[in-house]
């Protein structure tokens, strides 16, 4: 277990292919294990939307800019350690006809083209799972279960039901996620470079020296960790959408009327869609106040 925190610093980080990339208030470095002995080490950066504009420094408005600084520089991260990790593997076989086209074609952007259809088909089948399948699925057990259907008398009723169901669902769908990749063995070993990550900073922030033995002694449950963002995202948006598809259902008649069609599941994932924006600046409010104090309040969220 970590020993007190003596400073709350804004280090962080992401765990990379065989590394790590260290995020802090000057600068950005990766650090990528290349061989038994050996590992590479560079300083990137990148220019920060706040840096751009001062707009996006305002609380609220800097979540929305935070988050996509934060997936620029960990593409780049990833994309540097993807292309250290190809350079040191060796070559175990001949490469297929389909691989040698793909060389030919695109040479050395393979690997940035294959992100991007990767990234792509990850934002999709996100959409999917957690905004039209747990809704389709309650609409789905409507046939089956009676006080998932809708009548005259228990309209709020039913919607609270749906948004226990949406929720439990994502949280289901989230944690289920988690548990399925960790048991691969290349996805096991990129977690254990995020504890190690997690651990080397309340080491820091411990006032300890950074050595093998003090960097183990610590926890690898950090709150400002990337993945309690994202649950804190989940639980997040179960409250927002709920909130948010009563209002309009009673604002709109049009929308009611409509309810349980394919056309009202998709006017209600591109609402959830255009909320991301609010959804994801509330989320980074409350990790950056975890993040920031230590007391009570902030360890339960944590």
């Amino acid at each position: 277990m970590s020993k007190k925190t003596k400073k709350i610093t804004s280090i962080g980080g992401s765990a990379l292919i065989e590394g790590i990339m260290m995020r802090g208030p000057k600068k950005s470095t990766v650090c990528v294990r290349t061989g038994k002995d050996s590992i590479y080490s560079e300083d990137i950066s990148i220019t920060t939307i706040p840096e751009k504009c001062s707009f996006f420094k305002i609380p609220f408005f800097r979540g929305i800019a935070g988050l996509i600084d934060s997936m620029r520089l960990s593409y780049k991260s990833l994309m540097l350690s993807a292309d250290k990790a190809i350079e040191s593997a060796e070559i175990e076989e001949e490469p297929s006809k389909f691989e040698k086209w793909l060389d030919e074609k695109f040479g050395d952007k393979l690997v940035k083209v294959m992100m991007v259809i990767a990234s792509v088909l990850g934002v999709a089948l996100a959409i999917g799972l957690f905004f039209f399948l747990p809704s389709f699925l309650f609409d789905l057990c409507g046939n089956f279960i009676p006080a998932f259907r809708e009548t005259d008398g228990n309209v709020e009723m039913v919607r609270l039901w749906k948004s226990v169901f949406e929720g439990v669902m994502k949280i289901t769908l989230f944690f289920g996620y988690i548990i399925i990749v960790s048991q691969l063995s290349d996805m096991k070993r990129t977690f254990m470079y995020h504890g190690a990550e997690h651990k080397t900073i309340f080491c820091y922030e411990a006032g300890l020296p950074l050595t093998v033995e003090n960097v183990r002694s610590q926890t690898r449950l950090h709150p400002r960790c990337g993945t309690s963002f994202l649950l804190v995202v989940v639980v997040l948006s179960i409250i927002l959408f709920s909130v948010v598809s009563t209002g309009l259902l009673n604002l709109i008649p049009a929308l009611a009327a409509i309810k349980g069609t394919i056309g009202y599941r998709f006017i209600m994932m591109a609402i959830k869609l255009l909320l991301l924006p609010v959804l994801v600046s509330l989320a980074y409010e409350i990790n950056r106040l975890v993040g920031r104090h230590d007391n009570w309040f902030t360890k339960i969220i944590m």
